[in-house]
């Protein structure tokens, strides 16, 4: 029997420590472009390069592996590099990501640990809320100032379906303590309304956040006729509506002098607290908060606290019942928040 020969071919050299010195070092990419996250869709991002510049185009990118678990979210500034000529089966990558002037976060309840960041360098954060059809919440929408104060974010609370409620409860709830309200109904194929809804968002990066069912894809849809978002009606038995957004995505609203955005993301059923700090909650109650500027020192403003500026403004105005609701729903979700409360089923399940 012949004898095998061997050759180089059959022999795996292992490289030893040393061999291949490791570092730190991260390449510079000093020919990255500046690019905005418009979208994200299963590992691929939608962004746009030198926005709103001369050289504004559309590219697909990836996110690097240098950027390991960091999260990458519609209203990002990021740097790109590799194919970013946006042609068909192109694909480039995205190295770094800016500083956030702002990040709108929630969780999933108000105990879990996880926070979920949604958008990011938002300026305002637009409360979407029915009259009707669904219901209006009110802690849903005392979560969402909550949520936009811990943010830096200013508040706006956008009343739809004024055709089938009165608008001037929740107008009288929250025009005082410094919430700007814009009121929309529908009257064919028209948005009556529409003009102060754009006056608001003129010139600014908006975030729009709403159960689903309230119209925020057909107020989108008003705003940017391009968008296309796909709209879905109310639930006869839950009185729900069902989910028809399931990403959030950044559109330009044609029309204005200054670059104006509107980020529309999938309708929620909860937005959980976990990750702003108790103290901070009495804070997005602005009339409560110059209210308890006269409780005892180390007050805790809960519904058992002692002496509680709280409690005598509410006992000073008894034909007021607004004031014992804006009490009743801080509380509740200050106890939510300490864990020390049992779910309200009126804000719905888990999404």
């Amino acid at each position: 029997m012949a004898t095998r020969r061997y050759d180089e071919r059959d022999v795996r050299i292992r490289p030893g420590r040393g061999t291949r010195p490791r570092t730190k070092q991260r390449p510079a990419h000093e020919d990255a472009l500046p690019a905005l996250v418009t979208g994200v869709d299963r590992g691929r991002y939608a962004v746009l390069v030198d926005p709103d510049g001369p050289g504004e185009h559309a590219v697909t990118a990836m996110k690097a592996r240098e950027l390991g678990r960091d999260r990458v979210v519609p209203g990002d500034l990021v740097d790109v590099v590799g194919d970013t000529t946006g042609e068909d089966g192109t694909l480039a990558r995205i190295v770094r990501i800016g500083d956030r002037r702002t990040v709108l976060r929630r969780t999933a309840d108000d105990t879990d640990p996880i926070e979920r960041v949604i958008v990011a360098n938002a300026d305002q954060l637009v409360i979407v809320t029915a009259l009707a059809d669904p219901e209006p919440r009110t802690r849903m929408i005392d979560r969402c100032v909550a949520a936009a104060y811990d943010a830096g974010m200013d508040a706006l609370l956008a009343l739809t379906k004024a055709d089938l409620a009165d608008p001037a409860e929740l107008v009288a709830l929250y025009e005082p303590v410094g919430v700007r309200i814009v009121v929309t109904h529908r009257a064919g194929d028209e948005i009556v309304g529409l003009d102060e809804v754009r006056a608001a968002l003129a010139g600014r990066t908006s975030v729009l956040v709403g159960h689903s069912g309230v119209g925020k894809s057909t107020l989108v849809n008003a705003l940017v006729p391009s968008a296309g978002r796909a709209t879905g009606a109310v639930n006869d038995v839950t009185g729900r509506g069902r989910h028809t957004s399931t990403s959030a995505i950044a559109l330009r609203v044609p029309g204005n002098d200054e670059p104006t955005w509107v980020i529309d993301t999938p309708g929620v059923r909860s937005f959980g607290l976990a990750h702003v700090e108790p103290d901070h909650l009495l804070a997005a109650f602005a009339d409560l908060s110059e209210v308890a500027r006269e409780c005892p020192r180390g007050c805790t403003h809960a519904a058992d606290a002692p002496d509680c500026a709280l409690d005598e403004w509410v006992a000073a105005a008894p034909d007021e019942p607004a004031r014992a609701a804006r009490v009743d729903s801080f509380r509740r979700l200050l106890a939510s928040r300490l864990g020390t409360a049992e779910p309200d089923p009126r804000e719905g399940a888990r999404p």
